[in-house]
């Protein structure tokens, strides 16, 4: 708002009250020497009259000398001077306008409390608002005009130090516009111009600001250079959600925002605001709660938009998936942090910063939440469908998944997670294993959690085995899904370093015992049918033999093919140490007693079975194909090759 009109320069009623902040304007400005011929006294006043009447004289005559140039620029004096600008026209003529400004508030400042005719002061005061008026109608024009050149983007790419002052009102010197260089530095006509329109806008505020007119600079500047900031997050993409918005939103609509918002941020932040703060800086440095107070009001609508909308996310449907969101915008706003708590540092933008701050430590503790209803989630798993032939449990894919996923965010976990009491057991960490990241005994947090998902899943798995009523298919089952966990955690590069190589060679071991109790449990009364070695038999004990391998084979063979082996190393091992356990004692056994039955009647269907036979069949099992057959038929495996003559 433009000040308004006041009486007229020529009455002799005494002056009105001053305008906010006059009183101490005239008790605080500075009374110097004026320095300028303009505003020189004229030679007959040099020591012919008394000191008083000197001074008196002199400021009266600054006066009158002032009156000249305000009032050519007087805004209402006519058309030409209310569509000009004395910056834009002549910027020696701006600079002399705004000294005849100091000087008239040094007459003003004189001549306050003096036996001086009423009319000098109130034509004094009257210039003062015109002056006043000029100069915010200049101010305006220099924002507004100046946009393009004075967008954030811009300022913060250019440090305040560079930029030349045009006016400086204690040395009373103005830049020369012919050789505007910054630092010895050449610089274009976009950099030119814009150094030239933040001296002019500090020069007009130091001005307005001493004359008691702060206020009225300062609702200038805060409503055009906040509908700057406005505008750019608009164009950002940054804006005020509702909780339902989010809510609303599918994962792929809800990332893209996630994502968006990123970007939108950093940009925010190290562009807008910060180049906002240079801008307010600079302009504004004669006055700190000026300058504090209209950053505030410009940047804080913008702010607070922009920082609400991680913590919405945060307060989502609390899906696990949701995790690796919370933790990219945890990085976010703790990479931004910085910048963040540098811009906003004043005492009036203390919110802001606490805003940011809490953000952190609200994403922190949504990711800690979500950690430990993830744990409840595999704990509270209460199927009692078992997977068909021993093979990989769901639970496990899905939990070894988004672990390897976790340790991916393995920095910003460490982050999180520092400082928050390991899970459940308090000594797991002490006792289960050690991480190779640990320093001095100390196992990283991140490593501790993501090592008790795996151990309560274990335990899951555990459970889930007593389910299986054959005891080797259930071991099967182990071995399946904990050697898919190891083999999860061998080809993650993170996940491995944050578990250890001991960690994969002990649960590796295990593996192998869970095989090995099954190669027991599942083969041995096959391998049960076979005498002693050393144990001599008639023909009638050996046909037996036979007659029970081939029961207990058979059924072996039957339920093992529908078993389910999916690693094809895992497979492989297994049929060959199976077949390294069987095949070569029955070989034996085939040799020595073969002969004895030569002349035995239909001797293919007491030995239905050649050493070669059983590698052959060996290599159907673990496929999740069970050959069907009846129990009553006389042979309930195909033969695989003849039996010799």
């Amino acid at each position: 708002m433009l000040v308004s009109e006041t009486a007229k320069c020529g009455t002799t009623a005494l002056p009105p009250p001053p305008r906010r902040g006059m009183s101490s304007l005239f008790f605080l400005s500075s009374n110097k020497n004026l320095s300028s011929s303009h505003y020189s006294l004229s030679s007959s006043f040099a020591g012919t009259t008394p000191g008083r009447t000197f001074s008196l004289s002199m400021m009266e005559e600054n006066i009158e000398n002032a009156e000249a140039i305000i009032t050519k620029w007087d805004p209402s004096s006519s058309s030409y001077t209310k569509l000009t600008f004395v910056f834009q026209q002549s910027r020696k003529e701006a600079k002399e306008f705004l000294k005849a400004v100091k000087y008239l508030r040094s007459a003003m400042h004189a001549l306050f409390g003096e036996r001086f005719p009423s009319s000098k002061l109130v034509l004094a005061q009257n210039l003062m608002q015109i002056a006043m008026k000029r100069l915010e109608k200049e101010f305006y024009q220099i924002l507004s005009a100046s946009r393009d050149q004075l967008d954030p983007e811009s300022v913060s790419s250019r440090s305040s130090s560079r930029t030349c002052k045009f006016y400086d009102e204690e040395e009373g010197e103005a830049g020369s516009e012919d050789e505007l260089d910054i630092v010895g530095e050449s610089i274009t006509e976009v950099e030119r111009v814009s150094v030239l329109a933040m001296s002019d806008l500090k020069s007009i505020a130091d001005c307005m600001i001493s004359s008691g007119y702060g206020k009225e600079c300062a609702k200038i500047y805060k409503v055009i250079r906040k509908s700057m900031i406005d505008e750019g997050l608009y164009h950002l993409g940054i804006r005020r959600f509702k909780f339902s918005q989010i809510h609303k939103m599918d994962s792929e609509a809800l990332e893209n925002e996630i994502n968006n918002w990123m970007k939108a941020a950093k940009i925010a932040v190290k562009t807008l605001f910060q180049g906002e703060k240079i801008l307010c800086d600079h302009v504004f440095s004669a006055s700190e709660t000026i300058n504090e107070s209209c950053f505030y009001e410009i940047t804080k609508e913008g702010a607070t938009t922009l920082f609400s909308f991680p913590e919405l996310i945060g307060k989502n449907k609390k899906v696990p998936e949701r995790i690796f969101g919370l933790m990219e915008l945890h990085e976010a706003v703790s990479d931004l942090w910085p910048e963040t708590e540098s811009v906003f540092s004043s005492e009036s933008t203390s919110a802001i910063k606490l805003q940011a701050l809490s953000l952190l430590l609200k994403l922190g503790d949504s990711v800690r939440s979500l950690l430990s209803d993830f744990e409840s989630t595999i704990q509270k798993d209460s199927t009692k469908v078992l997977v068909p032939g021993g093979g990989i449990y769901p639970l496990t894919q899905k939990v070894m998944n988004y672990v390897t996923s976790l340790a991916d965010y393995s920095i910003i976990l460490s982050d999180i997670l520092t400082d928050y009491p390991p899970p459940a057991n308090s000594t797991f960490h002490e006792t289960s294993f050690k991480s190779p990241m640990s320093d001095e005994g100390s196992t990283p947090a991140v490593s501790v959690h993501l090592a008790w998902l795996i151990l309560v899943l274990l335990c899951k798995l555990d459970i889930k085995a007593e389910i299986y009523k054959d005891v080797g298919l259930a071991y099967l089952f182990l071995a399946n899904n904990l050697h898919f966990i190891v083999e999860k955690v061998h080809h993650s590069p993170n996940l491995k370093l944050l578990l250890g190589e001991d960690w994969v060679a002990e649960h590796t071991k295990k593996v192998k015992l869970y095989a090995s109790n099954y190669e027991t449990t599942a083969w041995t009364k096959v391998l049960s049918s076979f005498p002693e070695k050393s144990f001599e038999m008639s023909s009638e004990m050996a046909k037996e033999c036979f007659r029970r391998f081939n029961i207990a084979f058979e059924e072996a063979y039957r339920k093992q093919t529908s078993w389910i082996v999916e690693d094809v190393k895992l497979r492989d091992d297994l049929k060959v140490s199976i077949a390294q356990k069987l095949v070569p004692t029955y070989q034996e056994f085939y040799d020595t007693y073969l002969v004895m039955l030569t002349e035995e009647k239909n001797l293919e269907l007491l030995v239905r079975f050649s050493p070669d036979d059983l590698s052959n069949y060996l290599s159907d099992l673990f496929h999740g194909t069970s050959t069907l057959v009846s129990s009553t038929a006389s042979s309930s495996l195909p033969p695989r090759s003849c039996l010799p003559l």
